[in-house]
């Protein structure tokens, strides 16, 4: 199974600069979108509902600004759009598709680095995603959660950890939400197969950043402990630029199948 997350940072501007082209190379079975920037009216052309997948979008109410996309090549049992949180859901950031007992979810959180009233709407998009997502697992279900986070975990997770250390981002509170999420039995799936690689998966557009590699790794694939049993491989994408963040491509030793009536993991 393999799942690629990817924050387009507009993903028409992500089209013009090949993303689609690399994508029909992949072969990937879930593709989890971040950052739309459209409405849904802007995106039904075919070149964004591309074979063989099945296509999924929740924009925001805000033209031009936030939304979500799922590419499922395997047609879901059923497709959830938004949280339920009214505040959340306008904003267009959380979709999820699910295989029997096993969630697909693409996510994007707030970023707080334009105002304070951004920080403190993060901060409370954090205080209520944990236990949102902590209960959808004790339900019994498998979790795939990936997407743009927009914090950088520990200091390997940046380059420049000693000087953001007031920024949004890699404040003490948004790392010790990590902390958290974490301790709650979720998996951080890149570092299974990575425990101590210096990669990142998004670079400032100011300076030579990316020519440098002065990245961030803020865009994450989190997992159920049975899903980090089968990570196999992982790798962050940066032979091309599409947008400011980097595709993040993981393969799962299991099949969406595996999940659902039948399958191997169709009961806890």
């Amino acid at each position: 199974m393999r799942v690629i997350t990817f924050n387009a940072n507009g993903i028409r501007a992500a089209a013009r600069k090949g993303f689609y082209d690399w994508l029909a190379g992949q072969q990937a079975d879930l593709v989890c979108l971040q950052e739309l920037k459209a409405q849904c009216d802007q995106l039904e052309e075919p070149l964004y509902h591309p074979a063989p997948f099945h296509v999924w979008y929740h924009a925001a109410e805000k033209k031009g600004y936030s939304g979500v996309g799922l590419y499922c090549r395997d047609q879901p049992d059923q497709v959830i759009q938004g949280t339920g949180m009214e505040d959340i859901d306008r904003e267009g950031r959380y979709l999820r598709a699910d295989y029997g007992r096993l969630s697909v979810i693409s996510l994007y959180m707030p970023s707080g680095s334009s105002k304070e009233e951004r920080q403190a709407f993060k901060y409370t998009v954090m205080d209520r995603f944990l236990p949102f997502i902590e209960a959808l697992r004790d339900e019994g279900r498998e979790i795939l959660l990936c997407g743009d986070i927009n914090i950088a975990h520990r200091e390997i997770d940046l380059k420049n950890w000693r000087g953001n250390q007031k920024n949004s981002g890699f404040l003490p509170e948004e790392r010790a939400w990590m902390d958290q999420l974490l301790a709650a039995g979720f998996v951080d799936a890149f570092r299974v197969i990575k425990p101590e690689a210096a990669e990142y998966t998004w670079w400032s557009n100011r300076g030579r950043a990316w020519e440098n590699n002065t990245g961030w790794r803020i865009d994450y694939q989190i997992v159920t402990p049975l899903l980090a049993e089968r990570v196999r491989s992982a790798e962050i994408y940066r032979d091309e630029r599409f947008s400011d963040h980097a595709p993040l491509t993981m393969d799962y030793d299991c099949t969406v199948d595996d999940f659902r009536p039948g399958g191997r993991w169709a009961q806890p």
